[in-house]
């Protein structure tokens, strides 16, 4: 028998609206399988159930009286630990932060809460989101839900294993190099990266450096689709945002159903490496295979992709910068404090002039540019999310891919920030296991500004993924995570060098 917290957040959300499911029972689902199993993966970080148990008696209250009811109402919602939450701890996994309490909400909290969904805590991350995989020195690491001795991913990792165990049906992520596609394609559920500007951001310091983006997650594009749909709201205080939504925000509605695409119309191009990225071996075969499994549903398929030349300089770059503004004063004040994915990142921006970064921006317009043109003769690009398969929490970055040696901590990623670089919309969708037995994911990259219909177009992939056994979502085995050892004791489980 289902329980109510595994359903997924559009059949919860209806069953509330037809007084067939409590918002309080959905509650106390969800913290249940919390307490269950979060020992074993170390996902929820930071509780509030008095509070969440409080706004779902509330919740359910309304409902009886007949009120009207948001898109979310009494929905549980994690929430990542570099967003703000009101009354909750935003530490960005820093032990520097560890008291911070968050006075307010972040804006995309505020919505979210608008439409009745109902905080139930904060979600691990990497120190300060740096690097892809979940660990830190105050809250330790997380463990993926199919292995809890293997990686999450990350920066949004503690969400993507909420999602997946049923913990919650929906989750706030971040993403710059895959922080939202890198954990969903790990765990086996779904991460959107937006267009930039289409989520307001009140919180970046360098507003106009548009690599890092706010997106939902959830198990399903639906459920991610109903959740964006309440995350869309014109904010001034985001200058990307005040542009595309010039006009007005956009319309819930259409985000939260977008309109159907047929597949057999859409020109495929497919890429297990965009040219540059190192995938390994093992991961472009499982693509090779899971994409035969249904790429003749398409008009055509050709094994193409965009000219991605410059793509680590750039990202390299540009990451470099925004990693300088934001923690320059933290790594110089407290080097000690501060992780070594934090010290590189300011030490690396630091070694740049200002015509580095002059040479990466122009390298970046120049690579959007060849996107757009190669966009003219393909509707939609599909490739690996991750380049790898879930290594141990315990390496903290892949140092090698089939005996070669990584670039740097986050090459790994490049599979990801190709689409980073150019701002292109993209979703991760599970697409069942790999050889090794763990979640597989694919990226749906559409065409630029073309949110809902890469949602679409994901939605009806995932719709192919689902009938196939080999190929369907991936769920992990709730009572073996009920009966493993509390993660807190593996060894490493706080260290970072």
């Amino acid at each position: 028998m289902t329980e109510p917290c595994d359903l997924p957040a559009t059949t919860a959300r209806v069953l509330i609206g037809e007084r067939k499911l409590s918002p309080v029972e959905l509650m106390d689902s969800c913290i249940a399988r919390i307490e269950a199993i979060d020992h074993a993966v170390n996902a929820i970080i930071a509780r509030s159930f008095e509070t969440a148990r409080e706004t779902a008696r509330q919740s359910e209250a309304a409902v009886m009286r007949g009120d009207e009811l948001g898109a979310l109402h009494g929905l549980p919602l994690a929430v990542k630990d570099l967003i703000d939450a009101r009354g909750l701890p935003t530490s960005f996994g820093s032990v520097l932060f560890a008291n911070n309490i968050a006075k307010e909400d972040e804006a995309i909290v505020a919505m979210l809460k608008r439409s009745g969904a109902i905080v139930v805590g904060k979600t691990n991350v990497p120190e300060w989101g740096a690097g892809g995989n979940t660990r830190n020195a105050l809250h330790g690491a997380t463990g993926n839900p199919f292995d809890p001795d293997r990686s999450a991913a990350g920066s949004s990792g503690g969400s993507a294993v909420a999602l997946a165990t049923g913990m919650v049906p929906l989750a706030t992520g971040s993403d710059t190099g895959g922080s939202v596609r890198n954990p969903a394609a790990f765990c086996g559920v779904v991460g959107f990266r937006p267009s930039p500007g289409l989520i307001a951001s009140n919180s970046r310091n360098m507003a106009w450096l548009q690599i890092s983006q706010l997106g939902p997650m959830a198990r399903t594009v639906s459920d991610a689709c109903l959740m964006l749909s309440c995350m869309l709201d014109r904010d001034g205080r985001d200058p990307l945002s005040a542009i595309l939504h010039a006009g007005g925000s956009p319309d819930a509605a259409t985000y939260r159903d977008p309109q159907r695409i047929d597949l057999a119309a859409l020109r495929i191009a497919a890429t297990a490496d965009f040219g540059f990225a190192p995938t390994e071996r093992a991961t472009a075969e499982t693509f090779r295979r899971k994409l035969a499994s249904f790429g003749s549903t398409f008009r055509a398929v050709e094994w193409a992709h965009p000219d991605c030349s410059n793509a680590d300089e750039v990202f390299r770059i540009l990451r470099a910068v925004a990693f300088l503004g934001r923690h320059r004063e933290l790594a110089e004040k407290f080097p000690d404090k501060v992780g070594p994915n934090i010290r590189d990142n300011v030490a690396e921006g630091l070694g740049y002039s200002a015509a580095d970064v002059a040479r990466a921006l122009s390298m970046q317009t120049d690579m959007y540019r060849r996107w757009q043109a190669f966009f003219g003769a393909h509707d939609f690009v599909l490739a690996p999310a991750v380049t790898i398969s879930p290594r141990p929490w315990s390496e903290l970055y892949p140092a090698e891919i089939d005996g070669v040696k990584t670039k740097s901590y986050f090459h790994w990623l490049a599979l990801a920030y190709a689409v980073t670089n150019v701002g292109h919309p993209v979703v991760a969708i599970p697409a069942g296991r790999d050889d090794a037995g763990l979640p597989f994911g694919i990226q749906v990259i559409g065409p630029r500004g073309g949110d809902l219909a890469t949602l679409a177009v994901a939605r009806e992939i995932e719709a192919l993924l689902a009938a196939n056994p080999e190929t369907a979502r991936p769920v992990p085995d709730i009572a073996w995570l009920q009966r493993r050892p509390p993660i807190a004791g593996k060894p490493g489980f706080k260290d970072f060098d």
